[in-house]
């Protein structure tokens, strides 16, 4: 390393072999009248890392050596500081002319407007209402004189209340909580109306449902609530309240149905509910047997009384005919359900137990039967 000068201008060595300096060694002296520089070279400037000039800082014309009459000259590929816009064959620049594309794309996209069949958009100048365009191929002034804001007004939407599987709690008539949740279908039926009118329409949809519906319900008892009749009913009376109240804001929403997806009791109560419906549903089944044996009782009672007056009819006719003859179906239907013994001779005895011999020889056949 001795002898080799550092690109900051300060020897790497004090001396050589001999005690000389570099620059002695090497037969050069100092400029007269000045001493060696001192402090670091600028290692930008031409020559500094292998001749001994004195220490200076770049100046302007060290900036601009490389400029030539026609302007800078490329030192560096495409993209370098020489890079240069091609030129149109006339001379002139390309500038204007990208402009003017750029210009013509933006009105384009922005002043055309395609509508689909579904659809309507709400034309707004400077953030005010100016028109609402319908279906088909419209033209605007371009952004951002005019916006277009484009909306399905015939899809239908919805509104599940609550939202996933929150309670929602209401009061029956019979002061009784029902576990209710149910789905809003609606769609939008005047579109600057919706835009214009309200601040959150959907918000404000869900705030009017919830209102109706805890008003519908209030006017059932739980039991036909959970029922589906009720049902049906109180989902009529909600879609009736909501567009009644919807029409007065000047909504734009038109609610195109109610469907009530669940009706359970509490959580906290849901066993006690449970036994309550058991004890109901066997008070009702023991209500039926009721019915049907006194129908059964009503329709034997009443062949009965058919069966005597057609009895009475032939008492009319011929009375002691039919006397003798009820007297004769009596006594047949007593004593044929009594064992009984007739004697005709007065040297008998009058009691034979009969009933009991034949008693006796009736079990006494099936054991001789399993020897």
């Amino acid at each position: 390393m001795a002898g080799k000068r550092s690109p900051w201008g300060k020897p790497s060595g004090d001396k050589d072999g001999d005690g000389n300096t570099p620059e002695e060694s090497e037969g050069e002296t100092p400029p007269s009248g000045e001493e060696n520089p001192r402090g670091p070279r600028n290692p930008w400037l031409p020559g500094s890392g292998g001749e001994d000039r004195q220490r200076r800082s770049a100046n302007i014309e060290d900036l601009f050596k490389n400029r030539g009459p026609e302007g800078p000259r490329r030192t560096r590929g495409p993209g370098g500081p020489g890079f240069r816009l091609p030129q149109r064959p006339g001379g002139g620049s390309w500038f204007p002319v990208a402009i003017g594309a750029i210009a013509l794309v933006w009105v384009g996209f922005s002043s055309v407007h395609q509508i689909a069949p579904r659809e309507q958009a709400v034309v707004t100048t400077f953030g005010k209402y100016s028109d609402t365009l319908d279906p088909g191929l419209h033209m605007t002034f371009p952004w951002p004189f005019q916006s277009v804001s484009v909306e399905n007004v015939s899809g239908i939407r919805l509104e599940r209340i609550p939202d996933g599987t929150a309670q929602k709690l209401i009061l029956t008539s019979d002061q009784n909580l029902v576990d209710l949740s149910y789905l809003i279908r609606w769609s939008i039926k005047d579109l600057k109306q919706f835009k214009f009118q309200l601040a959150d329409p959907e918000e404000t949809l869900r705030e009017v449902g919830e209102a109706a519906m805890r008003a519908s319900v209030a006017e059932h008892d739980l039991d036909r609530v959970l029922s589906g009749a009720g049902r049906a009913d109180i989902e009529q009376a909600v879609r009736q309240r909501m567009q009644s109240i919807l029409d007065g804001y000047r909504s734009g929403i038109a609610v195109q149905g109610i469907e009530i997806q669940k009706t359970d009791p509490p959580e906290r109560v849901v066993e006690a509910f449970k036994d309550v419906s058991a004890a109901q549903q066997d008070a009702n089944a023991a209500m039926n047997v009721a019915r049907t044996y006194e129908q059964q009782l009503l329709a034997k009672a009443q062949g009965d009384a058919a069966a005597f007056n057609k009895i009475y009819e032939e008492y009319k006719l011929a009375p002691e005919v039919t006397r003798r003859r009820l007297y004769y179906e009596t006594m047949e239907s007593v004593l044929g359900k009594t064992d009984k013994t007739i004697v005709e001779s007065g040297g008998v005895t009058p009691y034979l137990p009969l009933p009991e011999v034949r008693r006796r020889a009736q079990q006494a056949a099936p054991a001789a039967g399993e020897q």
